[in-house]
């Protein structure tokens, strides 16, 4: 059998013309604005023009992620295929990739195997500028910040307290801490500096919570850029910067139409960090997406204690979006490995390990189901090692939980992989129906949010907030902010603060070191370590094996 890498099989993809997956996602051509043959900007009056209903909402998370790998993409676009081999009309909703990792050590996000979106190398690359949009509109921003306190100082800002940073959308580690405006003063004032990755910027979590130009022009206005010497907040509204802003970020607001190998309607658009952002695609792209099929799949950065919950507490309140179904994904290695397995020793039959790993599964399986009140299932991404015994102990664990398992094979089958898959998610929507609450109250302190999430979400014992975050917080609260929702940032690789403790760790503390709010996005960012903003490349980064042959055919992109 001819093994073939993803950009290969993306690459032998027979993609049809994008006026005709258009048609199919019943999008008429006036509202079409095609970028080449097979990508499209769609105009955002559709959603005004439209008087179709919203289709079922279907969101896939996953378990902790590991070393091992989960496949969350891959599944959100399997399934999507696989729903439609059944005769369902969908539409998938996913977020772009940034450089970032595809030129590091993660690859593109695109999907893998024959479950991903084309063309796949436009899609990891520039796509249609809306991340460059976002990085120019980030950097104007600064400019004019910089600039503002050049020419005088109108504002009294001061250049100590600028919590605004530029930014770029690559991996490069000399940037994290900078001093600029050096050479004296016609060359601006000196003073320390950083870049965030542009997926990092705060204009990106704005640009994925608007709904429509007006609310991008309030959001951007609320952005705060620093504070002045009396410690009064300035934002970009007052620097007048917002105009401006918007211009730049006015035809990337449109979302981004491709397809998947199978020909399914993908809206692809947007991408914010899952840490210090909410880690899902724009609301516009969903939105359009819901209009637009009868069942459309969606997915949530990192696992379900962090993208799942903010896709539900943050985008399904701020969207007024409510989800039919859930999609939990785990592959048996992974659970291995949260039970202590050493990654070499995967590919061998352990029922010890699984066992003390499976209640990673079952805590975000329960949290799903009983905290946010929602149907769902367990997707089990079957590998050719997995043995039987391995696949029963699973379903006979998430039985207990009353929820069904089912394995996925879209990697290697494409949308046939998913049809099982498909056929659950179906009943589901249909015959189960959930009662959908959010974790916490919006009249709840900032503090108590954090309470709940530790205890309910993540299985913690409490909080222990120190006490320059409790000023911070007594800060928020007193400028008005302490009935936005929280996004917390921690490591991905734990229900806690603390990434070696794999599994459901019980019983531990969740340390609070920094509260900051994203005034544009609206949401309260409470920090349990050093977040990282921009990464570095690997020893060896994923760039030194991609080329372009002489025809311009790209290599070594996966």
């Amino acid at each position: 059998m001819e093994y073939l890498t993803d950009i290969e099989i993306a690459q032998r993809c027979k993609m049809r013309h994008i006026r005709e997956i258009a048609a199919k996602a019943n999008v008429s051509e006036e509202y079409v604005e095609q970028y080449g043959n097979y990508k499209a900007k769609i105009d955002p009056k559709l959603l005004r023009d439209t008087d179709k209903k919203d289709g079922k909402l279907i969101l896939v998370t996953a378990i902790t992620p590991t070393p091992a790998g989960e496949g969350k993409t891959t599944t959100t676009i399997g399934l999507a295929d696989g729903l439609a081999r059944i005769g369902k009309n969908v539409t998938v909703a996913l977020r772009e990739p940034s450089l970032g990792p595809v030129f590091g050590i993660k690859g593109g996000a695109a999907g893998g195997g024959y479950a991903q979106v084309v063309p796949m190398e436009d899609i990891n690359l520039h796509f249609t500028g809306d991340f460059h949009a976002i990085g120019a509109a980030n950097n104007l921003l600064a400019a004019m910040l910089d600039n503002h306190i050049h020419q005088g100082n109108a504002l009294g800002i001061d250049p100590g307290k600028i919590t605004w940073k530029r930014c770029v959308d690559m991996n490069d580690r000399q940037l994290r801490f900078i001093v600029d405006g050096c050479g004296g003063r016609t060359n601006g004032v000196t003073r320390e500096d950083g870049y965030d990755i542009t997926v990092a910027s705060e204009i990106m979590a704005v640009f994925c919570l608007s709904s429509s130009i007006d609310d991008l022009k309030a959001r951007l206005a609320r952005i705060i850029v620093g504070y002045t010497f009396d410690d009064k907040p300035v934002t970009a509204g007052e620097l007048n910067a917002v105009g401006a802003m918007t211009a730049l970020l006015k035809d990337a607001l449109k979302p981004n139409l491709v397809q998947t190998l199978e020909g399914t309607p993908a809206f692809v658009h947007g991408g914010p960090f899952a840490n210090i952002a909410h880690g899902c695609n724009s609301v516009m792209a969903t939105r359009m997406a819901l209009k637009m099929g009868d069942y459309t799949v969606t997915e949530a950065g990192f696992g379900a204690d962090l993208g799942a919950e903010k896709f539900l507490d943050i985008k399904c309140r701020v969207a007024g979006l409510k989800p039919d179904a859930v999609v939990i994904v785990a592959t048996v290695r992974a659970l291995k490995m949260h039970g202590g397995l050493d990654k070499k020793s995967l590919g061998t039959e352990d029922l010890a390990a699984l066992e003390k790993g499976i209640p990673n599964l079952l805590r975000h399986v329960s949290n799903v189901k009983n905290v946010f009140g929602l149907p769902c299932v367990v997707a089990v991404n079957r590998f050719p090692t997995d043995t039987d015994s391995e696949i029963d102990f699973i379903i006979a664990k998430c039985k207990e939980l009353g929820v069904n398992t089912v394995l996925s094979t879209v990697w290697a089958e494409g949308g046939k992989g998913g049809e099982a898959l498909a056929r659950e998610v179906v009943r589901l929507c249909s015959e189960e129906k959930g009662d959908f609450r959010f974790s916490y109250d919006l009249t709840d302190s900032i503090e108590e949010k954090i309470e709940k999430l530790v205890k309910k979400i993540y299985g913690g014992s409490g909080v222990n907030i120190l006490p320059a975050a409790k000023k911070q917080i007594a800060r928020l609260e007193a400028l008005g902010f302490g009935g936005l929702p929280i996004c917390v940032a921690k490591t991905q690789y734990s229900f806690s603060d603390n990434p070696q403790l794999t599994g459901a760790p019980e019983g531990f503390e969740v340390t609070v070191k920094t509260v900051k709010v994203s005034a544009g996005a609206g949401f309260v960012v409470v920090l349990t370590g050093d977040i990282m903003t921009m990464p570095g490349l690997p020893r060896v980064p994923a760039a030194e094996k991609i080329d372009v042959d002489s025809d311009g055919r790209i290599s070594g992109l996966f």
